[in-house]
């Protein structure tokens, strides 16, 4: 452990003590608790937002898209449609609109990862996404993890991401045991066989120019296990009931349709979601021998003395940039015969 580190977690743990919150005592013991009974790191590759640093609001990056993209393009689509919708409906200034539309129109045509608009530095940022694992599988929701504050099941339903405005600081106190996770992320690199090569190099060379951790707020998704793995199934959520909901409507309304469900397994599918639906905060969902699981999600940003890292040379991408948004004129008129 570096001198500095080592300072870095005395000041987290003396800080924890000198604040004498009964809560953080509980985050803390809560996640030393998980640590043992999930004490592996099971990497789910990178995940992919847009990042922003105005001068107006000081030195601080600050998310402007949630990291939860599974490539740089869609990041891009992203902030395509983010500067659209401020030239569209936040300005009647020509000027400003003809910037904002001039950055649009790069994003329709070059795969770019950094621009700067109206003095705002904008960034495709790179994030590894990854849960922890133990016998038993991967990790669950833990007790002192927040959950929505609409707890409902009918009816629209939005969470906000807890991503957006969130300030990319690896100095921030998260806590003890937060702290020892940044250390312990410094090192990471893909080291498996299973990764290519020029993989591999990409990743230690991320470590050497990118060298600390940010962490971003946790996430919550559903996983199926499959053998001795286990499978995505669904988006990331901000709150495990916004994960438990999504499970929910899966089994009761998008499987049933895309998989063509037959009588006997819609009503299999939907004694399941009630159960789900009925219990109280139940991780496990068992459908005939499919298990469905809640779990949670960590996300890591690299940063380095620019910022954070952005997408690596052997990141891929699934398609091209393409115009995405009807043309607009600097009266803010959209043309759809464009």
């Amino acid at each position: 452990m570096t001198d500095d580190w080592k300072q870095q977690l005395d000041a987290l743990h003396a800080g924890l003590v000198r604040r004498d919150d009964p809560a953080a005592w509980v985050r803390e013991a809560d996640a030393v608790d998980a640590s043992q009974r999930y004490p592996h790191i099971a990497l789910r590759g990178p995940v992919f937002g847009i990042a922003a640093q105005d001068p107006e609001a000081g030195p601080d990056w600050r998310m402007v898209t949630p990291a939860a993209d599974g490539t740089p393009q869609q990041a891009r689509d992203g902030l395509n449609s983010h500067l659209w919708f401020r030239a569209k409906d936040d300005t009647d200034d020509r000027d400003v609109r003809r910037e904002l539309l001039d950055a649009v129109a790069v994003l329709e045509r070059d795969p770019v990862n950094e621009l700067k608009v109206l003095g705002v530095r904008y960034r495709v940022v790179r994030c590894d996404e990854f849960t922890r694992i133990g016998t038993d599988g991967l990790e669950p929701p833990r007790p002192t993890d927040a959950e929505a504050r609409d707890a409902s099941w009918e009816g629209l339903h939005h969470t906000e991401s807890l991503d957006e405005g969130f300030v990319l600081d690896p100095g921030r106190d998260e806590g003890l045991f937060a702290g020892a996770m940044k250390l312990s992320l410094r090192s990471l690199a893909y080291s498996d066989s299973r990764f290519p090569a020029d993989v591999r190099a990409d990743s230690e060379q991320a470590a050497t120019d990118y060298p600390d951790i940010a962490l971003l707020p946790v996430g919550f998704g559903v996983a199926e296990r499959r053998g001795k793995g286990w499978r995505p199934r669904g988006v990331l959520m901000p709150t495990p009931h916004d994960a438990r909901r999504m499970l929910h409507s899966a089994m009761t309304e998008t499987w049933p349709e895309l998989h063509e469900f037959d009588q006997d397994e819609k009503d299999t599918y939907a004694k399941a979601a009630e159960e789900l639906k009925t219990a109280a905060r139940v991780n496990d969902v068992h459908v005939d021998d499919r298990l469905f699981r809640i779990c949670r999600i960590e996300r890591a940003i690299r940063m380095g003395p620019d910022g954070p890292e952005p997408p690596r040379p052997t990141d891929q991408d699934q398609y091209t940039p393409e115009k995405i948004h009807p043309t607009m004129d600097l009266d803010g008129t959209l043309h759809y015969d464009d």
